[in-house]
């Protein structure tokens, strides 16, 4: 999988660094390849973004009722996605052929499925290439700040911002995201100093997530201290007053946190 994430970081910022727009015009490349595009009320409970192959032709279909807007950071988000469907050779030839069915694809969440994991990576590096974004942040110090400034530079969402910086950023951080106080998924930086949740299932208590879901606050959006001790399993006798920070994003029943230390 490595060597077929680099191939496609490759491929994508390629195609990105071709124009020399900062945000990768996405209706260019589309235009450029003949591609037909389509967006439309499909559901809520379908798809984000759907890729098919019919009589010798690729049409991308694009969900409008999941907020995928042309120009939004998550419709955008949404058709690299799918761009990632048509460009990476093995996702291609599998539509061509018929040993890959149309699927639907979800937007914003850690994916479990080698084919969607590719894709959602394609999109990452095809909208925040990688020459491009780790100029916006050297030197900077990591706050929360710094992730909302990115967002706004490349016009993605916090957490597609997020997950990039996660990878490639100058400073390492922790993903969580959890929904009626249960814990969905997490994702951090290969030299995050822990890599394991204390509480895998359910929202840790003792953090501002935890506030939010037991109803302290119906709206947060702030950063504080947490213990260390609290969130992380294999914390040390050495590390018992090790602090980090938490930033808390939340909308309705659902919560965000990035996670980072000093």
């Amino acid at each position: 999988m490595r060597r077929n994430r680099n191939s496609i970081k490759k491929l994508a910022e390629a195609i990105a660094l071709e124009y020399e727009e900062k945000i990768t015009p996405l209706d260019k490349i589309v235009g450029d390849e003949g591609l037909s595009v389509f967006y439309d009320s499909y559901g809520r409970d379908t798809f984000d973004g759907m890729t098919i192959y019919e009589n010798g032709q690729f049409y991308i279909h694009i969900n409008t009722d999941l907020g995928n807007k042309k120009d939004s950071p998550r419709g955008r988000f949404t058709l690299a996605h799918e761009l990632g469907h048509y460009y990476i050779d093995s996702h291609r030839l599998g539509l061509k052929k018929g040993l890959l069915e149309p699927h639907p694809s979800r937007t914003n969440r850690k994916q479990f499925n080698q084919i969607e994991r590719e894709a959602d990576f394609f999109a990452s590096c095809l909208l925040m290439p990688e020459a491009r974004f780790t100029k916006d942040f050297h030197r900077k110090s990591f706050d929360i700040t710094v992730i909302d400034f990115l967002k706004e530079e490349y016009n993605v969402s916090r957490t597609a911002c997020a997950f990039r910086f996660a990878d490639i950023g100058n400073h390492s951080i922790m993903i969580i995201y959890a929904e009626g106080g249960k814990l969905k998924w997490y994702h951090c930086s290969e030299h995050f100093p822990y890599q394991y949740l204390l509480y895998d299932k359910v929202v840790a208590p003792n953090t501002v997530m935890g506030e939010f879901f037991k109803g302290i606050s119906d709206d947060i959006f702030k950063t504080e201290e947490i213990w260390a001790v609290d969130m992380f399993k294999y914390v040390k006798d050495d590390d018992i007053n090790s602090k980090f920070f938490e930033h808390c994003i939340t909308y309705r029943d659902k919560a965000l946190s990035i996670i980072w230390g000093d």
